[in-house]
């Protein structure tokens, strides 16, 4: 186990503030928690934040999602267990979390305007990126 190497939500209060208030925005979103949970979960699969894992974990437990699904996300390529309009978010989850080698692909990007309103994928898009900075900073100070 990792030591915690600074306390980033007390040492830059503001700045934490700034993404807790872009989180409750994104829970807000008509995407719903469930595709937000299995994005955040997803995204911190990628980035391999075992905090982020556990805490996404524990929370689509606790909702109507089945274990079969939540254990079938980081294959969810392979999966039956997911709709397109799930797929769709989960591609442009690992083409974000990989943009340096993707470029978020239109393709990609054409798939979401199937299943989600342009501002649906705005929300999306937020909250992938907001997960991007969480796991960046959890991974980093060893939380």
């Amino acid at each position: 186990m990792n030591t915690l190497r600074l306390s980033y939500w007390t040492l830059s209060p503001e700045a934490y503030q700034g993404l807790q208030a872009t989180k409750k925005a994104v829970e807000k979103s008509s995407l719903g928690k469930q595709l937000i949970g299995l994005v955040w979960l997803r995204m911190s699969q990628i980035n391999g934040c075992a905090f982020c894992l556990e805490m996404h974990t524990r929370e689509l437990r606790t909702g109507d999602i089945t274990d079969a699904k939540l254990d079938s996300v980081a294959g969810w390529r392979a999966s039956h267990r997911f709709n397109d309009r799930e797929r769709a978010a989960l591609a442009w989850t690992e083409a974000l979390t990989h943009v340096d080698r993707t470029g978020a692909p239109d393709d990609d990007f054409e798939r979401l305007k199937l299943h989600f309103s342009d501002a649906q994928i705005s929300d999306l898009s937020f909250a992938i990126a907001l997960m991007s900075a969480f796991n960046r900073l959890a991974i980093s100070m060893r939380q």
